[in-house]
């Protein structure tokens, strides 16, 4: 699937009516949906308890709270990609505060190609984030599959007084021969041997 294929779910956290009017627009529902909008930090954090995004906007400051503990807290959370808008004057001081974790920041006003640009950089990131969690979880498959075919092993060992290597041949020859992975074969000695 091309990059312009995917869909991102997006949450706005602005308190502003004309930012937020600007960033629907930029957001087209082909591309970007579902997209939820909140005024303030305590209500985006009520929206995130109950679903994770993988991109977050925020326009700080906001009525109850500057934003960056937020942003730094959604930054931290695996697959979620935040920009943070903040006034020109401080702009500096918070992106050395939050760049460590993975938050963007752009100083305000911003200009529409330099969004459209913000959004290119967020998507681009979230693939990126998309990726490296695949690659995560395929190790960890494999670390499971470890795991399964060593207890496998030793009930091998314990039941039919195999040595490790004679069992480790043994679940090999057997998903050789029967066209099944290593794992099936583990996991019906164990069921056999529990």
């Amino acid at each position: 699937m091309s990059l312009k294929e995917r869909v991102y779910s997006v949450l706005v956290v602005s308190a502003s009516e004309k930012l937020n009017t600007s960033l629907l627009a930029m957001l087209p529902e082909a591309r970007y949906s579902p997209i939820q909008l909140a005024s303030s930090i305590s209500e985006a954090k009520r929206i995130w308890s109950d679903r994770s995004f993988d991109l977050v906007i925020i326009n700080s400051p906001l009525p109850d709270d500057v934003g960056t503990r937020f942003a730094i807290d959604i930054g931290k959370s695996a697959g979620t990609v935040v920009l943070l808008f903040v006034r020109s004057e401080i702009h500096e001081d918070i992106r050395d505060k939050v760049a460590e974790y993975g938050v963007f920041t752009i100083a305000k006003p911003a200009s529409r190609p330099t969004l459209l640009l913000a959004l290119d950089w967020m998507t681009s990131t979230r693939e990126r984030l998309r990726s490296l969690e695949k690659k995560t979880l395929s190790v960890e498959e494999k670390m499971e599959e470890i795991r399964i075919v060593n207890r496998a092993k030793w009930f091998l060992i314990s039941e039919l007084k195999m040595d490790e290597p004679q069992a480790h041949h043994y679940i090999e020859k057997q998903a050789m021969d029967r066209c099944i992975q290593r794992r099936e074969v583990a996991e019906e000695i164990i069921r056999t041997y529990s």
